[in-house]
C-alpha cells in the first residue's frame, strides 16, 4: 500500500475531486486504483478566502512495487512512500500457569487502556476504582453542579472514566507519536462506538455523551477477555517487604495478592501519593508547565479563523465548531440560510438542543452567556452555564 501526503483541495470539492488528485499524482488510470482511505485530513485557513483541504491518503493499487519505483525516478520520494504499518504490537501474551492476577488501580483513560491491553494479551487484569461506575458517577457530578451535594469518591475527579469523561473528549496532542500508540487509542474508540471520523481528522472531538456509553463499552470488552472491573475499591494499604510489592489493602480491611501493579490513579488522589511516599516507594516530581485560559464565544473564534466561511455546514468540518466534524445536526450548528451564526449566536441554548457534542460544555447560546455575566453571575458559574441559563422567554433562540 502507498501512502500519499499534502494532496490539496477547494474546501467545498466534489467527493470525486480526491479520487481523482489522486490518480493525478499517481499518474495512473482509474482502473489501476484498487481502493484508498483517508489517513489524515486537516485544513489550511491562512487564507480566508481560499480555505484548503489537506490529506493524506493511503492507496492499494496495482503493480505498486513498479508504480512507486517509477514515481521516485520522477518526483522523488517526499509525497509519494509505502504506507507504515501502524498496527499495534502487543509486548506478549499470557502463558497457561498460577500466577497472581495483575491489578490496575485507577479507573481513567490510563487505567482503562492498561486493563484493556492486559485483558487482550489474556492477563485478565483486576481493576480497582475508588469511585462508581460512570453513570452512577454523573448523576453524583451533576448533584454537585445543580444541588451542591458532593460525593468525595464520585465527583468529577473520581469514578469510571476518569476527569475527562467530562471535558469533551478531545483527542489531539502535540507529543510525537512514532509508534503510532495514538492509533491504537483511536481504533478502540471507534469499536466502542466513536465516529470513524476520528481517525482522520485533524482535531478529533468525541463529546462528553457520546463517551459514557464508549466507557462502557470498553468495560464490558475487558469483562468479556477475562477482566474484572471493582468499583468502590479504594486502596489503602501496600504490602511491601524488602522493596518487593506483595499484596494490597483495599478499603482498610480486605487483602488482595498482588506483584505486579499499575497506579494510574491521576492527579487527585493525593492521599495515595502520600501513601505511596511513605513506603518509601520511590516517586518523582513531574515537569508541570503554568498557563491559563481565555474564553470567547465560538462564532466569535470561528469568524476570526475562517472569515466569511464560519459556520457554513457545507464544509466538511472543516472550520465549524468543534463538534460539527462528525455531528449533522443542522438546528445545532446553523446555516448561512437560518443566519444562527451570522447573527452572532454560536449555538442554540443547551436546554433545547440534542446535540449531546454541544451541550456537553458548551450548551449555552452566546446571548444566554452573556446575561449570566450582565446578571452578576460569578465567573466560575460560566464554565457550566447551560445549566444556568435564562428561561424560554428570556432567551433569544429558544423563542423560536
Amino acid at each position: 500500500m502507498l501512502r500519499l501526503t499534502d494532496i490539496q483541495l477547494p474546501l467545498n470539492h466534489a467527493e470525486a475531486d480526491l479520487k481523482n488528485a489522486i490518480l493525478k499524482r499517481l499518474k495512473i488510470e482509474a482502473s489501476d486504483l484498487i481502493s484508498f482511505n483517508i489517513f489524515k485530513r486537516s485544513y489550511d485557513a491562512r487564507k480566508k478566502t481560499a480555505i484548503v483541504l489537506i490529506y493524506t491518503v493511503d492507496v492499494e493499487a496495482h503493480n505498486e512495487a513498479a508504480l512507486l519505483a517509477t514515481i521516485k525516478d520522477v518526483q522523488g520520494q517526499s509525497k509519494v512512500g509505502v504506507t507504515p504499518d501502524t498496527s499495534y504490537k502487543f509486548v506478549t501474551h499470557a502463558k497457561d500457569g498460577d500466577y497472581p492476577r495483575p491489578v490496575v488501580i485507577g479507573f481513567g483513560p490510563c487505567g482503562l487502556f492498561a486493563a484493556l491491553i492486559l485483558a487482550q494479551m489474556g492477563f485478565k487484569p483486576i481493576v480497582l476504582e475508588r469511585g462508581k461506575a460512570v453513570r452512577e458517577r454523573t448523576k453524583d457530578t451533576w448533584g454537585l453542579w445543580r444541588k451542591r451535594e458532593l460525593q468525595p469518591e464520585s465527583n468529577v475527579q473520581f469514578g469510571e472514566g476518569g476527569a475527562g469523561t467530562f471535558s469533551d473528549g478531545k483527542l489531539y496532542s502535540q507529543v510525537k507519536d512514532p509508534k503510532h500508540y495514538g492509533r491504537k487509542v483511536l481504533t478502540e474508540f471507534v469499536k466502542a462506538g466513536a465516529p470513524e471520523e476520528i481517525m482522520y481528522v485533524s482535531k478529533p472531538h468525541i463529546g462528553t455523551f457520546r463517551l459514557v456509553k464508549m466507557i462502557e463499552e470498553m468495560r464490558a470488552n475487558i469483562i468479556e477477555l477475562g477482566g474484572e472491573i471493582r468499583f468502590q475499591q479504594k486502596v489503602t494499604d501496600f504490602d511491601v517487604k524488602d522493596g518487593v510489592l506483595n499484596g494490597l489493602t483495599i478499603n482498610g480491611d480486605e487483602k488482595l495478592a498482588a506483584d505486579h501493579v499499575v497506579l494510574a490513579i491521576g492527579h487527585s488522589a493525593r492521599d495515595t501519593f502520600q501513601l505511596v511516599y511513605d513506603k518509601g516507594i520511590y516517586v518523582e516530581a513531574k515537569p508541570f508547565s503554568v498557563g491559563f485560559r481565555i474564553e470567547h464565544p465560538q462564532s466569535l473564534i470561528d469568524r476570526a479563523r475562517y472569515g466569511g466561511y464560519a459556520g457554513d455546514p457545507t464544509s466538511g468540518g472543516a472550520y465549524r465548531s468543534p463538534c460539527a466534524d462528525h455531528c449533522d445536526d443542522r438546528q445545532c450548528h446553523g446555516s448561512r440560510s437560518t443566519g444562527l451564526h451570522g447573527s452572532g449566536y454560536g449555538r442554540l441554548c443547551g436546554q433545547t438542543v440534542q446535540c449531546s457534542d454541544c451541550t456537553s460544555r458548551h450548551g449555552a447560546c452566546d446571548s444566554c452567556t452573556r446575561s449570566l455575566i450582565t446578571s452578576g453571575r460569578k465567573k466560575a458559574d460560566l464554565r457550566v452555564g447551560f445549566l444556568l441559563a435564562p428561561s424560554r422567554a428570556q432567551c433569544p433562540l429558544r423563542r423560536q
